[in-house]
């Protein structure tokens, strides 16, 4: 049944809502990175096991990942985000209370990290891709680009907080954020899909009106692969899920590796807690132009070349991070916060695009939350490790070597995976056109075009 009352531009207004609980969703997490100096004064434990809360976090999310992807499935973000938020506050408050680091786990690992998967990247890749073809990188990379943009404000607001009233002051403050803004506004107004409120993705007329009717997708390489009702048996026989795998586990790998250490490393080197705090949220706010940027990019030329893009701004990050305590500069670290925020961060727009092009259909939030088992395995390796090579040589030197050798692994597993080889991006449609154009003048045959 159709609802004409909501205009075709409403799938604007589902971005908008992402954007906004994306800057507070994700940036909830991330205060880890703000929270650790101050409890490790506190209680005086090892960097290892502290950080090891985070790393909690992600192994939670394994658990939560395809259960989110299924309850996304059935109930939509009207329910399952605001369930989110309520979680990852009450995780934020629990923490106030800890006394041994088992307790860090529990608060903020398994509630703030676990739960948070479904008020963060990956419960908004399970459905701002229905809402969006044409423009879907450009869609992403707005919805995204609000965990940058909430990072600027609300990092620098959270170190006040901590300096003048305490770190479980802070807790409380972010807690009270995720109810009074995120909860209310998901219920009011998100929706799973355009189809629901009697829309079509991009603001087109709805099927069936008068300019409306489907036409066969002009996108599609693999006809074969596009027409598969995938499900979740059915995806994780083929090699493009593993290569999805590997791909996703290694980038969150060298993303939060630096994440959740690099205000620490900072101070360590001789910045003060200010510079380190601001850093952080500025390379938040860096990643929002970077994420519009590249996500609009990636409708033209393609997923694989964006992911190189963006994992190549890790790569970078790290060498200069590498050649820092040599000479901590406020140059160098405006270059490490552009290439971590502009390019790297630059992932997520095209993070929850790619598998949805590649294993499109009725059960694609159970492939894609199985799929971010990888990613969350690795965010939650990748700051342990790190912590513990810091722990075990006092210094952070092979732990990021090993952090930038895991983007040139995540690079490959991408290009490995071919989302190009199934369906292309709309700039690309015109020379998948010309190609088939030339491949049937030759009488080569359809399966011929790669």
């Amino acid at each position: 049944m159709q609802r004409k009352e909501f205009p075709f531009y409403y799938g604007w207004a589902v971005v908008a809502v992402a954007f906004v609980t994306l800057a507070i969703g994700v940036n909830t997490r991330t205060t880890f990175s703000l929270l650790f100096p101050p409890i490790l004064a506190e209680f005086g434990w090892d960097r290892g096991s502290t950080a090891a809360a985070f790393s909690c976090g992600f192994l939670a999310a394994t658990v939560y990942a395809p259960i989110v992807g299924m309850l996304m499935d059935r109930w939509g973000p009207r329910v399952v985000i605001p369930l989110g938020a309520i979680l990852v506050s009450a995780g934020m408050v629990s923490i106030t209370l800890v006394s041994q680091p088992w307790h860090l786990y529990l608060t903020f690992g398994i509630l703030v990290g676990g739960a948070s998967t479904s008020i963060s990247y990956l419960g908004h890749s399970l459905f701002l891709p229905y809402w969006f073809v044409r423009r879907r990188g450009l869609a992403l990379g707005l919805a995204f680009s609000g965990v940058g943009a909430g990072s600027i404000l609300l990092f620098p607001w959270v170190q006040s907080i901590i300096d003048q009233a305490g770190w479980r002051e802070a807790c409380w403050v972010v807690a009270g954020l995720l109810l009074v803004v995120v909860f209310p506004l998901n219920v009011i107004l998100q929706r799973r899909r355009p189809e629901d409120l009697g829309l079509a993705p991009d603001g087109d007329a709805a099927p069936g009106t008068a300019h409306g009717e489907q036409r066969p997708a002009d996108n599609i390489v693999d006809h074969a692969w596009a027409a598969t009702d995938w499900t979740l048996a059915r995806a994780i026989r083929t090699s493009r899920f593993w290569w999805l795998g590997v791909s996703f586990f290694s980038s969150l790998y060298s993303w939060y590796a630096i994440q959740v250490h690099q205000t620490k490393y900072l101070t360590d080197i001789g910045f003060s807690h200010e510079v380190a705090a601001f850093a952080l949220g500025l390379v938040g706010l860096t990643a929002c132009g970077g994420q519009i940027g590249l996500g609009t990019l990636s409708d033209r030329i393609g997923r694989e070349w964006v992911w190189t893009i963006s994992m190549m701004g890790f790569v970078l990050c790290y060498v200069i991070l590498l050649s820092m305590p040599e000479q901590p500069s406020l140059v160098l670290l405006y270059a490490m916060v552009a290439a971590q925020g502009m390019l790297g961060y630059g992932t997520v727009s095209v993070f929850g695009a790619i598998p949805a092009e590649i294993f499109q259909g009725k059960q694609y939030g159970r492939i894609y939350g199985t799929l971010t088992i990888a990613g969350s395995l690795g965010g939650g390796t990748g700051p342990w490790v790190t912590g513990l090579l810091f722990d075990r040589t006092g210094s952070y030197t092979a732990a990021f070597w090993i952090a930038l050798a895991f983007a040139f692994v995540s690079i490959g597993g991408m290009w490995l995976a071919g989302p190009r080889k199934v369906r292309v991006v709309a700039g690309q449609v015109k020379h998948l056109a010309a190609r088939r154009a030339l491949i049937e003048k030759a009488g080569l045959g359809e399966n011929r075009i790669s």
